[in-house]
């Protein structure tokens, strides 16, 4: 990804923050020589040696697994993005442009093929995306659980490296970044919102995104 140096952000909790809250992703590796990309929630997680990982999985039907250890994957977060209109500065020759946030991240991908580790992956997930949904998956059948494990090929991919990249105006004037953090807090788009957020806390305490 292309990172101008005043659009780049490094801190690692504001990384892994930003990739929690936003964790719908894109896993991109080569099939079949071509490239190809599944949309997948990821669990992110910081290890005791101070590094990351993210965890997922596949449907077993889908091919993306098959090579996945034999390369580097990119996953890509991106979320909130908005629209940036020139009427919003101070001088007439501007151009529109669009504010937005992303994170990429590299590393090898490993699969977890033993059963015990594909439901731990789940149950993790759940814990994550929605913990009280783990009393009713104690209730369900184990043939039932089985079942869906079987159709599943959980992985993780310690991170290797990442890009960070935060575009908010930085190369604008003080009052044009406040004309366009005060018209994105007012659109009816949520996702534009999210944008006015992060520039009021960019511009205010630094940018953070809690999960």
């Amino acid at each position: 990804m292309y990172v101008p140096p005043h659009f780049s952000f490094a801190e690692q909790a504001e990384v892994v923050a930003f990739m929690q809250r936003f964790n719908f992703a894109a896993i991109v590796s080569q099939v079949d020589e071509q490239l190809f990309a599944t949309h997948l929630p990821f669990v992110v997680e910081e290890t005791k040696t101070g590094g990351l990982r993210l965890l997922a999985h596949f449907a077993k039907a889908n091919p993306q697994w098959k090579n996945l250890e034999t390369q580097t994957a990119l996953v890509i977060f991106s979320e909130p993005h908005a629209y940036i209109s020139p009427s919003l500065y101070e001088k007439e020759q501007n151009v529109p442009t669009w504010n937005y946030v992303a994170v990429h991240v590299y590393g090898t991908p490993r699969l977890m093929l033993e059963e015990k580790a594909a439901f731990d992956l789940l149950e993790k997930q759940m814990q994550t995306f929605e913990k009280e949904y783990l009393e009713q998956w104690a209730r369900l059948s184990q043939d039932y659980k089985n079942a869906l494990v079987k159709g599943i090929v959980a992985f993780e991919m310690p991170v290797e490296r990442w890009e960070a990249k935060r575009k908010l105006s930085q190369n604008k004037s003080s009052r044009e970044q406040a004309n366009v953090a005060a018209h994105l807090l007012e659109s009816e788009d949520g996702a534009a919102r999210e944008v006015g957020k992060a520039m009021q806390q960019l511009y205010g305490k630094g940018l953070r995104f809690a999960p």
